[in-house]
């Protein structure tokens, strides 16, 4: 298990948190404005996803 955060445009945040759920498996993401209030900071816990005998 790992920890990602993701730095981005409010706008982009969906699209984001849908690529990395795309690639890896994923908890609830915490969305918390930047100091500046300009973008936006995702925090999200990921795992690698179980190798299945077809990926081998």
């Amino acid at each position: 298990m790992f920890k990602i955060r993701v730095i981005c445009a409010p706008e982009d945040a969906d699209r984001i948190r849908q690529a990395l759920a795309a690639a890896f498996d994923i908890g609830p993401a915490r969305q918390y404005p930047t100091r500046d209030g300009k973008r936006t900071r995702l925090y999200i816990t990921a795992d690698h996803r179980p190798t299945t005998p077809e990926s081998e």
